[in-house]
């Protein structure tokens, strides 16, 4: 056998070894399967024995193992590391101060907001709502309403993971926007507190005189007369003369008492005060205003009808004014357009360092 001859069979074999199937041990592609099965099996264990991840640190702990598990074969896991934990530890340093405002003991604002919305209308939006919608016992729409209410929770961190996967740079600009948001409205709750529709409704002026953050008044169920909101004139007999919240109302319907526990539980921990801005507006349409251009027709569609249903949800279970809206959606517009407004500056001035030249 020729020496040419030798080579083309060696080659030969080698083309053979090549087109050998992988042993599945060695496939990063079945071990992310595997791994994603396992993470979804945790995911469902949890639904089942703890329900719903509500709180923002065991939400973040399992899309972390979720994302670790899809990054299996695509890239380094310890990516998620690397991005996740500032990111949490920022949300978490939140956590902590976002009761400053406690501490500083500014004046809590009973009527601002109410004032605002009447002379903007002619009638407080949530008083006219609760007055034609409200029902004696929970409608079978309010579902939409505590299921909106609720996935605030949820949806802003799912983006933000699915964003992830797909781009890290856009990735890095929706969470530097997120927490930007964020501990603005922190200063927005430390410098001006604001009741909520739900807590005004509770108190009367005499109750609240002296501006304060957390009178008995609160733990009521309703004030003599409706309380600063007046009472209402239902169109549904036998529904309450009065505003009620009613955000986790629509569990019931679904006979998820945990669910609306577990809100009403976290509600009462919550900073009572924190209306102005509204997170809860400001956040949603952060995400409707940055998905923007990264999506088409439909995807804007859902995204800012996420953006607007929040808004209604608001307003007719009393936990906010529209003012606090309008102030989180400016908020937002503001933050989306100064993170892109930063990031194409860097942008250009990394095109226009010199690239250094070899010798």
């Amino acid at each position: 056998m020729s020496t040419q001859e030798v080579e083309r069979s060696d080659v030969a074999s080698e083309s053979a070894v090549d087109r050998l199937p992988m042993p599945w041990w060695r496939n990063l592609r079945v071990w992310r399967w595997v791994a994603t099965t396992l993470w979804l099996g945790v995911v469902v264990a949890h639904l089942i024995f703890l329900g719903l991840a509500f709180d923002r640190t065991r939400l973040i702990l399992l899309m972390c193992l979720g994302l670790a598990a899809a990054s299996i074969g695509r890239r380094r896991v310890t990516t998620v590391i690397i991005d996740w934990l500032p990111f949490a530890g920022i949300l978490l340093l939140y956590d902590f101060t976002r009761n400053i405002a406690q501490w500083m003991g500014m004046p809590t604002h009973w009527s601002l907001a109410a004032d605002f919305d009447h002379m903007l209308f002619g009638v407080n939006p949530t008083v006219w709502l609760q007055e034609r919608l409200k029902q004696p016992d929970t409608p079978w729409w309010e579902v939409f309403t505590s299921v909106v209410y609720m996935s605030y929770f949820i949806i802003p961190y799912a983006a933000a993971a699915v964003l992830w996967l797909r781009n890290r740079h856009a990735w890095r600009r929706y969470a530097a926007g997120f927490l930007i948001t964020t501990f603005v409205a922190l200063v927005g709750y430390t410098l001006l507190p604001a009741a909520p529709p739900w807590a005004a409704a509770r108190c009367t002026s005499e109750q609240v005189a002296d501006y304060p953050r957390a009178p008995e008044c609160m733990n009521q169920l309703y004030a003599d007369d409706g309380g600063l909101l007046g009472e209402l004139e239902p169109q549904n007999a036998g529904a309450q003369p009065y505003v009620e919240r009613i955000s986790a109302r629509g569990w019931e319907v679904l006979d998820i008492h945990a669910a609306s526990n577990l809100l009403q539980l976290g509600q009462a921990k919550a900073n009572l005060v924190a209306a102005i801005p509204s997170l809860h507006a400001g956040l949603t349409m952060f995400l409707a205003l940055f998905m923007w251009p990264r999506v088409r027709a439909l995807g804007r569609t859902l995204f800012l009808g996420y953006a607007v249903a929040m808004a209604f949800t608001l307003v007719y279970t009393a936990e906010h004014y529209v003012l606090d809206i309008l102030l989180g959606w400016g908020l937002a517009a503001a933050v989306v357009v100064g993170v892109d407004v930063v990031d194409k500056r860097l942008i250009a001035r990394r095109n226009r360092s010199p690239v250094p030249q070899s010798v």
